[in-house]
């Protein structure tokens, strides 16, 4: 199993365009980009292609990484930064099969794969495979599972990608309050990707603060949406990832932090 992070940011990416603030400003010196989030997953096995996500930034991705296109996908919730990106199958690809959760989100009104139907049924290049979450299913010649995590107030999943010799975890989009039931699911993995948007320091500058405190009182969670640092950190302990890398990253991560060996940039491979 090859592992490349295609984008490791958040819903705007790092530098983002425009912004003078000191991170984007040392990305760019640094010449490393956060774009919006997706994850290429090759089976060497197989020679087939699984791809995480379809971010916005999907025809440049492909063009700046060295990664075969995609045979086929799975979205983990209908935010723009992880689903718009599959408008560039038309032109991209020949064929894509798209999995998605079917249970319904009371707050959509709808399932993932009914949102992914419904958006892109003019690309008769993608096929919809409703899948039910905790149930696992076949992709690329993995065994694939969807974990419900907690990304108020829509429905989201993170992944757990199997193969013969590897165990790759995603949260997808999270708070720190992932079921017991998905934890288990996700824990002993060679290779955990967590979402950790901004350091726990952040939260005194968030409205709604920070949650889900550790015995010290730092939050690990920023707001209700998305786990701090901190919180990504702990969790990787908690499932005792072998290894782990913090995605979903944002520009607002003060400067002498952004870059820590922790925080994935973009392009970063790993063959488990």
């Amino acid at each position: 199993m090859r592992v490349t992070l295609l984008g490791t940011g958040d819903t705007a990416g790092t530098p983002v365009p425009g912004c003078d603030c000191p991170t984007c400003q040392r990305a760019t010196e640094l010449g490393v980009e956060r774009s919006r989030f997706s994850v290429h997953v090759e089976n060497e096995a197989t020679g087939e292609s699984l791809l995480v996500d379809a971010s916005p930034d999907m025809r440049s991705q492909f063009l700046d990484r060295e990664v075969p296109l995609p045979q086929e996908a799975i979205i983990t919730h209908v935010h723009f930064d992880h689903l718009d990106g599959l408008g560039n199958a038309y032109r991209l690809v020949s064929q894509l099969d798209v999995h998605a959760a079917d249970e319904r989100d009371p707050h959509t009104g709808e399932s993932v794969a009914d949102t992914v139907s419904r958006r892109y049924d003019y690309l008769d290049r993608v096929d919809v495979f409703p899948e039910t979450p905790y149930d696992p299913f076949e992709a690329a010649g993995f065994e694939v599972t969807l974990v419900p995590v907690d990304h108020p107030p829509i429905l989201c999943y993170g992944l757990l990608i199997r193969d013969e010799h590897s165990k790759l975890a995603i949260t997808g989009d999270t708070s720190f309050g992932i079921p017991e039931r998905s934890r288990h699911a996700l824990a002993g993995a060679d290779l955990l990707l967590a979402d950790g948007i901004l350091p726990a320091t952040a939260c005194e500058h968030h409205p709604l603060g920070g949650r889900h405190e550790n015995e010290d009182g730092i939050p690990r969670t920023f707001g209700t949406k998305h786990m701090t640092r901190e919180g990504a950190v702990d969790l990787a302990a908690e499932l005792a990832a072998d290894r782990f890398r913090i995605v979903h990253a944002s520009h607002r991560y003060p400067v002498e932090e952004a870059f820590a060996d922790e925080i994935a940039v973009d392009g970063e491979r790993f063959d488990l």
